[in-house]
């Protein structure tokens, strides 16, 4: 058996995975959102994502989308030039310690923000603890946000870092011995050379924050509705898979179309590769 032969064999459990975890579950969820309870072919379940209270959830999530991936990249972008000016046994460390509460479940990590952010929680202690007045911090945007800025800025750090090592300092020295100062270096030499890192970061962010229900369940409440938890009550709740399958779709176009947006500006990859 030829070298090539013995590789192609390695690619079968792969596939197979792929085939059972990925191909089928979307074959289903197409299933569903294209036909109606007696089988027929339908596009009533697309459509059904311009009712008011549907779009209101998809507006609400591309907006709070939105404002946690710019925060994520206006804390990254200065954070990760920390870390790149490091030396190099200190820069590793601290990507270790950043990507450490990683390794905890999600759930987890939500629901320490939920302790956190509740009104007998820890934040609203602190605060009567100094003589002010608690704050309404739960079931709100800015909780959501919060807790999206908090579990998805690892996502836009690391490419952007990734980006940034591969820049030579020889370029900076260059550009700051003809007369740039910090702004123009920054904005002519450092943004220009990670943008493939920056656009790869944005899409990691924007896609999980736009189809969470998880984190808005938790730190949103019964308030805040988003698109992905009006999907889950559609599947739970209302056990009605249909219209469930068909808002999916309808969010898998705009997962999609971001990841051609990360393709377009990220050919090689090179922004989407941690190390």
């Amino acid at each position: 058996m030829t070298e090539s032969k013995r590789l192609r064999r390695l690619v079968y459990p792969y596939a197979l995975w792929m085939a059972l975890f990925v191909v089928v579950p979307v074959f289903i969820v197409g299933y569903y959102g294209f036909t109606d309870r007696d089988g027929g072919f339908t596009l009533e379940h697309i459509k059904s994502i311009s009712d008011p209270v549907h779009m209101k959830a998809l507006l609400l999530s591309v907006k709070l989308s939105l404002i946690s991936t710019a925060l994520c990249f206006l804390l990254a972008l200065p954070l990760a030039m920390v870390i790149r000016n490091l030396k190099m046994n200190s820069s590793g460390f601290i990507i270790f310690i950043f990507i450490l509460p990683m390794w905890m479940n999600f759930l987890l990590r939500t629901i320490a923000w939920q302790s956190l952010l509740e009104k007998t929680g820890v934040i609203n202690a602190l605060l009567h603890a100094v003589g002010l007045p608690g704050q309404n911090l739960i079931n709100t945007e800015g909780a959501i946000i919060l807790g999206m800025v908090y579990n998805y800025l690892p996502f836009m750090v690391l490419p952007i870092y990734n980006s940034l090592v591969k820049i030579p300092e020889d370029m900076f020295h260059a550009a700051q011995d003809l007369g740039a100062n910090r702004f123009q270096v920054l904005w002519h030499i450092t943004l220009p050379q990670i943008f493939p890192g920056i656009v790869s970061g944005i899409t990691m962010v924007f896609v999980p924050a736009m189809t969470t229900f998880v984190i808005s369940n938790l730190l949103g409440g019964a308030k805040i509705n988003l698109i992905g938890n009006v999907i889950e009550q559609e599947f739970t709740t209302a056990n009605n898979w249909y219209e469930g399958a068909g808002l999916s779709l309808v969010l898998m176009l705009l997962v999609l179309g971001s990841m051609a947006l990360m393709s377009r500006y990220d050919k090689d990859g090179e922004g989407a590769a941690i190390w």
